[in-house]
C-alpha cells in the first residue's frame, strides 16, 4: 500500500509513501504511528542525567570493549539518557546502578548480536557467574563482559534491599536463557509466531531486569510482588515496549538483514501481509496493550497501608517504562541518528538501503552499527515533510 504525491507540504501521513527525490530516484517513507499519543504518563527525566551519565560512561569506557568507531556510535545510543527517563525519580545511587546497568545490558546485546548459539551460551554463562559471584577474581582470557558485570554488581547490590536483589537475579538468569534460544532461532533461521516470539521477546527485551533500579529502595514481599495482577501490569507494560522498540528498530534492522526477530516482519509473514497493513496491525495491538493496562491497574488488591505504598511506587515505575522507552527511541541516536526528534514530529523516515553484514567480521570484531553511516549512502534525500526540530538537551 504505496501512496505517491508530489505535494506533500501538507500531507498528514497515514501509510508510507514514495516520493522522487531531486536526482530524479524514487525514495520509500515508512510511516510510524503515534503509539503513545494517549498514554497518560508523561515524559521525566533524572536531574542526575548528565552528571551520572558522564561518571557511568567514564567508568565503562576503561574497559575498551569496543574499536574506537564502535565505541562512538554506542556513545551515541545514549544509554544515560534511557536510564534517566526510566528512573526520573531515584537518587543519584540508584540512578548510577540503572545506568551502569544499562551499559551490561546492552553490551550483552552487541556481543551476543550475530554469534553462534554456542557462542552466546558461553557469554552468558559468564555473565551469570559473575552476578552471583560479584566477589570472584575473573579468569584470564575470558569475556570482558565478566569483569564489567562483576564491577557493576559488586558497586550495585550495597544499595538494593534483599528483595529487590533477588528479584533483580531472577529476571536477569532469564533474559540471558532467552538470549540464547534467540540465537538458535537466527542460527536455524527460524521465523517464530506473533504468540511464540511474544513469548520469548518478553524476556529478551531486558526490560525484567531493567526495572531493578526502579525498585532498589522497596521491600515489597512475595505475596504482594508475585501476585497475578501485578505480573499482569509488569508484563502488559513490557509488550508496549516490545512493540514501540520494533516500530523504532525496524528499519535499522531491515537494512543489516537481522529483522527477522521483529513484530512487523513477523506479522507480514504470518498474515502473508505488507508492511503497512502488518503496522496497522501492531498500531491496533498496542492500543488494545494499553486499555489492558489501565483495567488491570482497577483490579490491584490491598495488602495494607505499608505495602500498598510501596506497591504503588512500582506501579509508578511500570507506567513510566514505556513512555521512557519511547521517548528514548527517538531522543538518542540508537535508531535513527540525528533525525531522531524530527522523525518523532514527521513520522516519516526514509528506508535504508540493504547493508548485508559480515558476519565473520561481526564475530571477531564487535562492531555497533550506525544509522547516520548509512543515510550517507542517502544523501540528495530530504524529509517530504519539511520539518526541522531543534535538539533536546534534557
Amino acid at each position: 500500500m504505496l501512496t505517491s504525491t508530489t505535494s506533500t507540504s501538507m500531507f498528514e501521513p497515514r501509510q508510507s509513501v514514495v516520493v522522487r527525490t531531486e536526482d530524479g530516484r524514487e525514495q520509500r517513507y515508512l510511516y510510524l504511528p503515534d503509539t503513545m499519543a494517549n498514554w497518560p504518563w508523561p515524559r521525566k527525566i533524572n536531574p542526575y542525567y548528565e552528571e551520572v551519565t558522564a561518571e557511568s560512561n567514564a567508568w565503562f569506557k576503561t574497559f575498551k570493549a569496543f574499536t574506537p568507531e564502535s565505541q562512538y556510535a554506542y556513545d551515541k545510543c545514549d544509554f544515560g539518557r534511557l536510564a534517566s527517563l526510566a528512573y526520573p525519580d531515584v537518587s543519584r545511587e540508584a540512578l548510577r546502578t540503572g545506568v551502569d546497568l544499562m551499559n551490561v545490558l546492552f553490551l550483552v546485546d552487541e556481543y551476543t548480536d550475530f554469534q553462534p548459539a554456542p557462542v552466546v551460551r558461553e557469554i552468558t554463562g559468564v555473565v551469570i557467574d559473575a552476578i552471583l559471584n560479584p566477589d570472584k577474581v575473573r579468569p584470564e582470557g575470558e569475556s570482558i563482559l565478566g569483569e564489567v558485570t562483576r564491577q557493576f554488581w559488586a558497586r550495585g547490590r550495597t544499595t538494593a534491599t534483599p528483595e529487590a536483589a533477588k528479584h533483580f537475579v531472577e529476571t536477569l538468569k532469564a533474559y540471558l536463557n532467552s538470549v540464547i534460544v534467540q540465537a538458535e532461532d537466527r542460527d536455524n533461521d527460524t521465523i517464530r509466531t506473533i504468540d511464540s516470539y511474544l513469548e520469548i521477546r518478553r524476556e529478551n527485551v531486558g526490560v525484567r531486569s531493567a526495572y531493578m533500579p526502579g525498585e532498589l529502595h522497596l521491600s515489597i514481599p512475595d505475596e504482594a510482588f508475585y501476585h497475578p495482577v501485578i505480573k499482569e501490569l509488569e508484563y502488559l507494560a513490557i509488550d508496549l515496549i516490545i512493540l514501540d522498540n520494533d516500530i523504532a528498530s525496524y528499519n535499522k534492522e531491515q537494512a543489516t538483514g537481522d529483522d527477522r526477530h521483529n513484530i512487523l516482519t513477523i506479522a507480514m509473514h504470518q498474515f502473508n501481509t505488507d508492511f503497512d497493513s502488518a503496522m496497522d496491525w501492531v498500531a491496533n495491538y498496542h492500543k488494545e496493550g494499553e486499555m489492558r493496562f489501565l483495567d488491570a491497574l482497577k483490579r490491584v488488591p490491598s495488602w495494607g497501608p505499608e505495602v500498598d505504598k510501596q506497591v504503588a511506587v512500582y506501579i509508578e515505575h511500570l507506567a513510566n517504562w514505556p513512555r521512557c522507552n519511547d521517548c528514548w527511541n527517538f531522543e538518542s541516536w540508537r535508531y535513527f541518528g540525528h533525525k531522531g526528534l524530527e522523525y518523532q514530529k514527521t513520522r516519516l523516515v526514509p528506508m535504508l538501503s540493504k547493508r548485508p553484514q559480515n558476519l565473520t567480521h561481526r564475530r571477531e570484531n564487535v562492531e555497533v552499527p550506525f544509522v547516520d553511516k548509512f543515510e550517507e549512502m542517502m544523501s540528495g534525500i530530504t524529509n517530504p515533510l519539511g520539518h526541522q526540530v531543534e535538539d533536546r538537551a534534557l
